[in-house]
């Protein structure tokens, strides 16, 4: 038996609690990374949600409290109740595809938001990456400009600036969060004003020393390489735990199956 919504009733969301952010997350990110084992059981879902890797902040949810917000999603039309072919349990999925009219990709910005929250644009598009393919930067800021429109996506700057940080914007109001502040305007180092000789005088040959602005872009550029690399190194240990915990999945899916054979 499944419990389905009408599939044409689409539904504004406005706020979702930390709870009910972290189980819909985990339902999509599992939809789109390992669907031979979707729909999840309650235990899929517990464990999803506490995992460490892909998440911020690290959680500890019990299955009554994972039950009881999937129920609060169920009652919004966001999630469902369904039963396997043979019936053994109960497994959960979201209808986030039925209830809003967001694509495959801005499905999948969600889910990372949801999960890990503010991230540059840099990190989101490299993160995407495992649930859906984005083909440019250009094409990512086009869904994410879609996002903000509809009010479920807000960024600390116009989105061409390299710097720019994204976040979702479904915190509930009594959430104490940290604001997003808006990003200073870029320093411009100002141009050099070439040194004309006086009549007569003669010209150091010394080169001039590099302005500050030009010290400062180059300590940033270093950064932002050190950065590339650490986010390459903590991607491949990601993917490792992400793995790891796919099959772990698989063996609680297996586990409850050989329970509900043996009357358990």
């Amino acid at each position: 038996m499944h419990d389905e919504p009408e599939q044409e009733k689409l539904i504004e969301i406005t706020e979702l609690s930390k709870g009910q952010r972290r189980v819909l997350g985990v339902l999509l990110e599992k939809a789109f990374t390992t669907p031979e084992y979707y729909p999840l059981t309650l235990k899929a879902v517990v464990t999803g949600s506490n995992q460490k890797s892909n998440r911020m902040p690290v959680m500890t949810m019990t299955e009554e409290d994972a039950e009881e917000f999937a129920e609060q999603l169920r009652e919004m039309g966001l999630l469902a109740v369904v039963h396997t072919e043979t019936g053994r349990s109960e497994r959960y999925r979201h209808y986030m595809r039925r209830r809003t009219p967001m694509t495959e990709a801005q499905l999948a910005i969600m889910t990372e938001l949801l999960l890990r929250g503010r991230q540059s644009i840099g990190d989101l598009r490299s993160r995407i990456k495992r649930m859906v393919e984005v083909e440019s930067l250009p094409e990512l800021r086009r869904e994410l400009n879609t996002l903000i429109d509809m009010g479920h996506v807000r960024a600390n700057a116009d989105l061409e600036r390299r710097s720019v940080e994204i976040d979702h914007n479904w915190y509930r109001t009594n959430e104490n969060i940290d604001p997003m502040p808006t990003l200073p305007a870029a320093a411009v180092a100002p141009a050099a004003t070439p040194r004309v000789a006086a009549p007569n005088s003669p010209v150091s040959s010394t080169p001039a020393a590099p302005s500050a602005s030009n010290e400062l872009v180059q300590r940033i550029e270093k950064l932002e390489s050190t950065c590339e690399k650490l986010t390459a190194t903590n991607q491949e240990l990601e993917q490792q735990l992400e793995d790891m915990t796919r099959e772990l999945t698989r063996l609680e899916n297996a586990f409850d199956d050989l329970r509900q054979d043996l009357g358990g």
